[in-house]
């Protein structure tokens, strides 16, 4: 049986809020997972859970972007940025610039995205904090720790969940995976977390992780999230698979990417009818 390790994104807080401990809400999360992906070779989905790691008492997505704090507006006004393609945001006070850039998102894709925003940048912010790298250890070492455990031939990581998932196979190469599969990634991101990653970019590319013998991005056409879309752009030695469409609005929910029969498929590619472990060139995906 194939051995999977989810690594989950931002806004998942509410799973230990609703289940009470930390156990609970792996477990709650897992089954989860598991059910979306409805993959027949593989028993379940063992999610590493970290979203307690980097919760620090505050609401995890917020209405008036003011009260975030200046780092998490600062993160918000470069992602919209990268949204419009180039800077457009107002010249003047932190806080004129940070309403317009959540005006113009609101106006464009609606206070789902708005609120979809705040969210990722408080979880960005805390993961990335320079002056408190403990968050960022921690995570890395929980997402790092769970994949050893499982001895996991696929890695699955979602949104910021990638970001961990990153930098843990870099930080502690030890445990080999056969496959990392990426679902709307933000790892390109100019500006917020691209240039911030550890190890860090040379020559203003990063590659796979040594222990990682194939990594595959997916990405919906309308994800916010995953900009770029195409990480080739900046990573060496990663697969681009064709745009997805996984939800007209809800774009970026780990349970629309993972019900997805491109995903699916791309499990299902790792275990041959035998139970012996193979990596097949899929259709529909790009060479690094």
């Amino acid at each position: 049986m194939t051995r999977i390790v989810g690594v989950h994104g931002i806004g998942n807080y509410s799973y230990l809020i609703e289940h009470g401990s930390v156990h609970a809400a792996t477990e709650a999360i897992s089954q989860d997972w598991s059910r979306w992906l409805s993959v027949e070779s593989a028993p379940r989905v063992t999610v590493s859970y970290y979203a307690d790691v980097l919760h620090r008492g505050t609401a995890q997505g917020v209405d008036d972007v003011t009260l975030l704090e200046p780092e998490e507006q600062e993160l918000l006004v470069a992602w919209v940025e990268s949204l419009m393609g180039v800077p457009h945001t107002s010249q003047g006070p932190a806080t004129a610039k940070v309403r317009q850039a959540a005006e113009w998102l609101t106006e464009r894709y609606g206070t789902t995205a708005r609120r979809l925003g705040t969210t990722f940048v408080r979880e960005v912010a805390t993961y990335l904090s320079p002056r408190d790298e403990s968050f960022r250890i921690r995570a890395r070492t929980t997402v790092a720790e769970t994949i050893r455990a499982n001895q996991a031939q696929v890695v699955i990581a979602h949104s910021l969940g990638s970001v961990i998932a990153y930098e843990a196979l870099w930080a502690q190469p030890d445990p080999k995976v056969d496959l990392l599969i990426t679902l709307g990634s933000p790892l390109g991101m100019n500006k917020v977390i691209f240039q911030r990653l550890q190890p860090g970019p040379m020559n203003d590319r990063c590659g796979r992780p040594p222990g990682v013998r194939r990594w595959i991005n997916l990405a919906d056409v309308g994800d916010l999230v995953a900009l770029p879309f195409d990480l080739r752009s900046r990573f060496d030695n990663v697969e681009q698979h064709d745009p997805l469409r996984i939800h007209r609005f809800d774009f970026h929910l780990v349970r629309n990417y993972l019900h997805a029969p491109e995903v699916r498929d791309l499990v299902t590619a790792v275990v041959d009818p035998h139970g012996q472990r193979v990596l097949r060139h899929s259709a529909g995906i790009d060479g690094a």
